[in-house]
């Protein structure tokens, strides 16, 4: 059916963006422009209307300080989402406030989205469709591997063998690729979220002190590690004893969230294990030649490239800006659709005459 003239008209103007529509974090990248966007997967509803109050980093700085009325919730669990509608006012926020900085906002943009390598055809549909109902014209899915993979400026295309390690606030994503396909991968709901409850539990167990997840990611981030530092440190973590039920600050060592963080760490390290297992010889051979590249913001772990790389014995290396890898390489789908269209996966387009 020959295109009308409106179409052409959205297609002249309309935004190209690439989302990576994480667990904890949402990321927007734009064409031509780059990451636009970059805050928390986090929304705050009135809980009987269920009408979102504020959405993305204001969210995150009410979470944990909202009267009854009031929740803060997110959306995004173990990377696929766990609310609908309130995904969809996500979505619809976040496609608009890109809109605010384009010339002509039409707000009628295409829309290439990462999606967990393990989820069903259910969550699959429940991604595009929130993208459709949130104004999108037109909506791809692509595996997060493969796209943190373009993102980082991996060859996929090419005969050798390449490995990326997505780990993420919800999912860690494994994929070994060769000649366009995967060859390999692996999708665990094991990744920053679970860390930060390992931390919780931590300091429940030994301290008999509660805190809470925003308190245990800033730990994390602070002092965590999967590898013996060059130089130890310390930090205050805050919460309620539970023995006094009153305020307390405890001092802990990383050599201590170390040690908390041990068993998420040591499931990533195996699940790696279990691919390089799998993976065909001449393609291991290729990894020790092009090692292994990590992605997402789990991966920024200090000494998790060193643990890595002393366990697998293959060299383990950081993509360049990697918590953004996702959201580029959605991004780069766009800018040459024709040619990398192979990558998408299901439900790959749907168009919307809103």
């Amino acid at each position: 059916m020959a295109s009308s003239p409106l179409d052409w008209l959205f297609g002249m103007f309309s935004l190209d963006i690439g989302i990576d529509l994480g667990t904890a974090n949402t990321l927007v990248n734009v064409r031509n422009k780059g990451i636009v966007i970059n805050e928390p997967s986090w929304v705050v509803i009135d809980k009987k209307t269920r009408r979102p109050l504020a959405i993305g980093a204001e969210a995150k700085e009410l979470a944990g300080r909202t009267p009854a009325n009031i929740i803060a919730v997110r959306p995004i669990r173990d990377g696929v989402i766990s609310e609908f509608e309130i995904t969809q006012s996500m979505l619809e926020y976040f496609i608009n406030k890109a809109h605010e900085q384009s010339i002509v906002p039409i707000p009628r943009p295409r829309v290439v989205i990462g999606i967990p390598s393990g989820v069903t055809e259910v969550e699959k549909r429940a991604v595009y469709d929130a993208a459709l109902a949130a104004g999108a014209r037109e909506a791809y899915l692509i595996e997060e591997p493969t796209a943190a993979a373009i993102g980082a400026g991996l060859q996929i295309g090419e005969s050798r063998g390449s490995m990326i390690v997505d780990i993420g606030g919800g999912t860690t994503e494994v994929a070994i690729f060769s000649m366009g396909g995967i060859v390999v991968s692996r999708s665990l709901r094991v990744a920053g979220d679970e860390m930060d409850q390992d931390i919780t539990a931590y300091a429940r167990n030994k301290y008999n002190l509660l805190i809470g997840e925003r308190m245990a990611e800033r730990a994390k981030i602070a002092v965590g590690s999967a590898y013996p530092l060059r130089e130890e440190k310390t930090f205050t973590i805050r919460g309620r004893n539970l023995v006094t039920g009153l305020p307390e600050g405890v001092e802990v060592s990383s050599i201590e969230l170390r040690e908390a963080l041990s068993p998420s760490v040591q499931t990533i390290v195996d699940i790696l294990k279990d691919a390089i297992d799998e993976a065909p010889p001449e393609i291991v051979a290729d990894l020790m030649e092009t090692g292994i590249c990590m992605a997402g913001g789990g991966s920024q772990l200090q000494g998790l490239v060193e643990r890595l790389t002393d366990e697998l014995k293959v060299r383990v290396w950081l993509a360049e800006d990697s918590m953004t890898c996702v959201a580029r390489g959605a991004g780069r789908i766009l800018e040459d659709l024709e040619h990398l269209k192979r990558f998408l996966v299901g439900l790959q387009r749907g168009s919307t005459s809103h």
